[in-house]
């Protein structure tokens, strides 16, 4: 039997990217999946090929995280399709990345701390209630821009330090209701990342020889399935913690 059979998860920024690699993990598992961003298109493409390959069901469902009645929509949505939540997973985040603390303007700190931090909170309250019948768990993504000080990262790490210690009280608050919540720090290949590559191929070959590993992630196999282990039974007694997935790169005491 598969680990998250007749499961229903909810995956923010599950088109493309890392969430679509989570949401290819998660359904290899058996999880039925929610999958949100803000392009139906891509939303819609996502499902397709999911249901296909992996047979389980998909609802796609269009949403800004920093739309506060959006949010409630999903969940909404969720619990009158599926009837339950087992899983959430806040991975989607928009930010200014790469632009020094000094040229950002207040406008560009609330894109990152609005899709980031308040999107965490929206989806972690609103899912709250069903999360505590099913015995569920939270997993928040945060970023080792915030756990390292990466130069023009200043509200991406903002944003993502604020969800590891939203996450914290979380874990603490939601522990005797059976709730676990979790963070994960990755460093993956994605769409941007290979743009990123191509344009910039000697600046990636250094960055690689910082990775121990030797390269970035896989979001399905190297990211998703970590996450998979901690929305299933046998991470039962973890929560509060902060993983870095970053192959070596993100060593800490």
């Amino acid at each position: 039997m598969k680990r998250l059979e007749g499961n229903v998860t909810i995956i923010t920024g599950g088109g493309k990217g890392i969430g679509y690699g989570l949401a290819q993990a998660f359904a290899a598992e058996g999880s039925n999946l929610v999958i949100t961003g803000r392009t139906e298109s891509r939303l819609k493409a996502a499902k397709e090929k999911l249901e296909k390959e992996y047979k389980v069901q998909v609802l796609p469902v269009t949403a800004d995280g920093a739309d506060e009645n959006a949010i409630k929509n999903v969940v909404a949505k969720t619990i009158e399709h599926f009837g339950k939540i087992d899983t959430l997973i806040n991975n989607a985040q928009v930010s200014k990345s790469g632009l020094p603390l000094v040229e950002h303007t207040k406008e560009d700190f609330d894109l990152a701390i609005n899709s980031g931090l308040y999107a965490a909170f929206f989806y972690m309250r609103e899912c709250f209630p069903y999360l505590k019948e099913s015995k569920g768990s939270v997993i928040n993504f945060a970023s080792g821009a915030g756990l390292f000080g990466k130069l023009g990262q200043s509200s991406y790490a903002a944003a993502k330090e604020g969800i590891r210690g939203m996450s914290r009280v979380a874990a603490a608050e939601w522990g005797p209701d059976g709730v676990r919540v979790n963070v994960v720090c990755p460093l993956a290949m994605t769409e941007s990342l290979m743009e990123w590559k191509e344009n910039y191929p000697e600046l990636y070959a250094k960055t690689i020889q910082g990775i121990p590993l030797g390269h970035f992630a896989d979001p399905k196999e190297d990211i998703g399935k970590v996450c998979v282990f901690l929305a299933s039974d046998d991470a039962s007694y973890v929560t509060g913690e902060t993983i870095t997935l970053q192959g070596g790169s993100g060593l800490r005491p």
